[in-house]
């Protein structure tokens, strides 16, 4: 049996949890749960990335004996060493405005398509490589390090940068499998920050004892450190005519490919060619996901539960929103914005929070069902189930509605996604015979339960609102 840790960094709370993987066994059991947010210091919203690391350590000292370590967080957002390995400033949240206008000003030196053709990359203006850009600091650096790379060089001493988190940097050539050379000098940016690049599965170094106050000889296994890619080998399919949401503050919409689509339409419908592990590419969109949710629940202070239930019984489609406008990207006053973003768009706001919540819902379902059926056309890929996972995949209204709008059966869970994958990918570095996704998957599938909706409604009832919303039919 073996026992690891599994350090798993979400955008708004982290974890540390445990993992046992033996011969039909994969268990977690939550050792610390902790907040994870944006802290505004005169103007800039950063990470607070010593309060996530002193947590991290009080979850891994509560572990007991454990064979291996590993961790993965979101994506894109990294922290800068100096030449003594100190860092330089806490990190800077992606949600931070200091990225306004970058996109455009880049685009101007390297043209959206020579960036796609390259990275793959869907354009996101909190991108890493727009970040970089707009960062005075890092001709100053002498390391670029991923959240999951930091936390590991500060447990290990070791520096590196993981594959599929450094292919979500809009500087990563997703054909070669490295950082891209010529985008980096393009953009005046100093090649000596940009570290070797490490596969999950590697062991990057024992933790420091003296440092961590965590006992000698325990290594540091470098996962899938992206979550979402250490979610999607939790996936709990079979066969490959699946799709899946990585559902949580972001939802991930997605397919998995042996290789990526840098095509003109993949370009165009703003698709993403992310690193997964054993070589796999996530071909996937970013959706706003449960952030307008919980943005609005915060604001409100009521139960999310008792939220859900007047969502259920409020009409359908009374009101529909775009959960990918712009307005909805920062933290702020989530109902108020969403008030004005349905005055804008010619809809009378919401009267009641259940109201609020089912146009949430039943937007992020529309969003969801574009995305899919456009993954599929690009990708030439039939689908027979869609996979949610995470968070999200306990959100029964959500999870319904999807089945509704996508016209698929869904499949629920796992909710811990992110850590069961991180922990399969500790194990099989560790021995344990999982010598490919498929044995991954299946072990999941033995030791998890899933909940399946099946469609239920009037497709020509979610024409009509993706009609309404995006144009389209």
């Amino acid at each position: 049996m073996k026992r690891v840790a599994a350090v798993d960094l979400g955008a708004s709370s982290g974890r540390v949890m445990l993992g046992e993987v033996g011969p039909g066994v994969l268990e977690l059991r939550e050792l610390n749960r902790f907040w994870n947010g944006p802290v505004r210091v005169r103007g800039t919203l950063h990470w607070d990335v010593l309060h996530l690391y002193r947590s991290v350590l009080d979850g891994l000292q509560l572990a007991g004996p454990l064979d291996s370590i590993g961790i993965d967080s979101w994506a894109v957002d990294y922290g800068l060493l100096d030449q003594a390995g100190r860092l330089l400033g806490n990190p800077v949240h992606y949600r931070d405005s200091r990225t306004d206008g970058v996109m455009a000003e880049v685009v101007t030196r390297v043209p959206a398509a020579d960036l796609y053709a390259v990275t793959g990359l869907q354009q996101l203006p909190f991108n890493t490589i727009y970040q970089l850009v707009a960062d005075g600091t890092v001709r100053a650096a002498d390391t670029f390090l991923m959240i999951p790379d930091l936390l590991a060089y500060w447990l290990t001493g070791e520096i590196g940068v993981e594959r599929t988190n450094a292919s979500t940097t809009q500087l990563y050539d997703v054909s070669a499998r490295d950082w891209s050379e010529e985008l980096i000098a393009r953009l005046g940016l100093p090649r000596r920050v940009f570290p070797a690049v490490r596969e999950p599965g590697d062991v990057i170094g024992d933790v420091l004892p003296d440092e961590t106050g965590l006992a000698a000889g325990v290594p540091v296994i470098a996962v899938g450190s992206h979550d979402t890619a250490s979610a999607v080998v939790a996936v709990p399919a079979s066969g490959e005519r699946f799709a899946y949401i990585s559902s949580g503050t972001w939802s991930l919409v997605g397919l998995e490919l042996d290789a990526p689509v840098l095509t003109d339409e993949a370009r165009e419908a703003n698709f993403t060619n992310e690193g997964g592990v054993d070589g796999r590419i996530r071909f996937l969109r970013n959706v706003m996901g449960l952030w307008i949710l919980q943005e609005c629940q915060r604001v409100w202070g009521d139960d999310l539960d008792d939220l859900l239930r007047a969502a259920a019984e409020a009409p359908p489609f009374a009101v529909l929103i775009d959960p990918d406008a712009p307005e909805f990207l920062a933290p702020g006053n989530m109902p108020e914005r969403l008030g004005a973003h349905c005055v804008r768009t010619g809809q009378e706001p919401p009267r009641t929070r259940g109201a609020a919540v089912r146009c949430i819902l039943e937007s992020l379902a529309l969003a969801y069902r574009r995305t899919l059926r456009a993954a599929q056309t690009i990708a030439d890929r039939d689908v027979d189930v869609l996979h949610v996972i995470g968070g999200g995949s306990r959100n029964e209204l959500l999870c319904q509605l999807t089945a509704d709008a996508c016209g698929v059966p869904v499949l629920a869970g796992p909710v811990e996604a992110s850590a069961l994958g991180n922990v399969l990918v500790q194990a099989r570095a560790l021995g344990e015979p999982l010598p490919d996704l498929d044995a991954m998957r299946a072990l999941v599938r033995s030791t998890h339960s899933l909940r399946r909706y099946d469609p239920q409604g009037k497709p020509a009832d979610w024409d009509a609102a993706e009609s309404r919303v995006f144009g389209t039919r």
